[in-house]
């Protein structure tokens, strides 16, 4: 079976930067890989080029065995199947929780607006916000709304889920409320890509760690392997400085 993500050979530049330096790498089905490294590595940029919100220069991007087509109906059709929660929530501010939820399954899905609101109900409980769903986002806490954005996302029952530093605007204390969702997730079998820099949550739901530094991918090791052992200089001094506090 094809590998639920693949990346052939991508680059992509910012003018002169080589941001994404020959990347080649998979996400097999219900496989959770955490990509980490230093600020400005191509970590948000490679997750975002995964359904072309960031679009690349050469190489191929294949989800489920298909091509990523540069735009047109094809790209908004595979994207469909591709959850994305961002780092800044980016729900709709002029809808309630249980609107930004429905709204893609309602307009994108066709699905009827009963079975688009129980379902989104299911997921806001299972994310623990159900009882904010008539609220408005400005109403709920950051961690609230992030749990809001990550419901948004399954409900379009996506093969796989972007998750681009979804912990990295919030309060300390929010912080465990969105991890605990993500590692729930990761235990239920959904296929992930995550930026972060929450470390505990690599060791603890990550099946791969992807090192990255200067836009190339240095270290791809199960967590055990990379905290325990890396292997580049690059990475050693990264874990020397984040772990050592």
């Amino acid at each position: 079976m094809a590998p639920l993500v693949e990346m052939v050979n991508v680059n992509k530049y910012f003018g002169e930067l080589h941001v994404l330096n020959d990347i080649s790498t998979t996400v097999e089905r219900g496989e959770v890989v955490v990509v980490i490294g230093p600020s400005g590595s191509g970590k948000s940029t490679l997750c975002r080029a995964i359904n072309r919100l960031e679009t690349i220069d050469s190489g191929t991007i294949r989800i489920d065995g298909v091509e990523l087509p540069a735009e047109g109906s094809g790209l908004a059709k595979l994207r469909a199947d591709v959850g994305m929660v961002f780092q800044s929530f980016n729900l709709f501010a002029h809808k309630t929780v249980i609107e930004n939820v429905t709204l893609a399954p309602l307009r994108v899905r066709r699905v009827p607006k009963a079975q688009a609101e129980a379902r989104a109900m299911e997921l806001l409980d299972r994310v623990g916000v159900a009882d904010q769903a008539h609220k408005m986002p400005a109403q709920l806490s950051g961690g609230q709304q992030q749990r809001v954005a990550i419901a948004r996302a399954l409900a379009m029952d996506p093969k796989v889920m972007l998750l681009d530093e979804p912990t990295s605007a919030l309060d300390p204390e929010m912080i465990n409320e969105v991890l605990d969702v993500m590692v729930g997730l990761a235990k239920d079998g959904m296929t992930m890509v995550v930026v972060t820099h929450e470390m505990g949550f690599a060791r603890k739901a990550a099946d791969r760690v992807l090192f990255m530094s200067d836009g190339r991918i240095l270290e791809d090791s199960p967590p055990a392997a990379f905290f325990d052992d890396p292997q580049t200089d690059r990475a050693k001094d990264f874990l020397s400085k984040i772990l050592s506090h």
